[in-house]
């Protein structure tokens, strides 16, 4: 089971502050303002749904220099995104590439900005279990969250 992991929302909360800030090494802080509002917990819990863990994020590399040692992760694998983008209004641009890094097997997708043509368009074309799962850019990827996927995981077996 593939779990697909968007970095600015679901792990990094914007729009509902003040955020719980997180202590670690100042000079990661430091470089990057925003790092001390992911829970560092949060890298165990995902570890522990047993998924095989795929960053999905503009970060791209920057993600396993900066977030995975944060969350205690090992480096995880990087989907590479295409130059162009879906037109305005129709599915989100990671769809089509996180299907196709996917290749029929069953993966979960977090991140913020899932739509239903997103879901839609995955149910028609994708032949494996997929559960979309959009999280609350406000307050990130948090408790009800990791019920939802929990559920759904149990639900296929895994």
């Amino acid at each position: 089971m593939l779990l697909f992991l968007d970095v600015d929302g679901p792990l990094i909360p914007f729009g509902a502050g003040p955020y719980p800030l997180y202590d670690g090494p100042s000079a990661a802080v430091a470089a990057h303002p925003l790092l001390n509002r992911v829970n560092p917990a949060l890298g165990h819990r995902l570890a522990a749904l047993g998924c095989a863990l795929v960053w999905a994020t503009t970060w791209m590399d920057e993600a396993n220099a900066v977030l995975a040692p944060w969350l205690g992760l090992p480096p995880l694998p990087v989907v590479a995104w295409p130059d162009e983008d879906e037109p305005p209004g129709r599915l989100h641009w990671k769809t089509r590439p996180l299907l196709a890094w996917a290749a029929g097997r069953p993966f979960i997708w977090l991140d913020d900005e899932i739509t239903a043509p997103d879901r839609a368009w995955t149910a028609a074309h994708h032949p494996g279990p997929a559960l979309l799962h959009r999280v609350d850019h406000r307050y990130g990827l948090g408790e009800a969250d990791f019920g939802v996927l929990e559920e759904w995981l149990a639900g296929v077996g895994c």
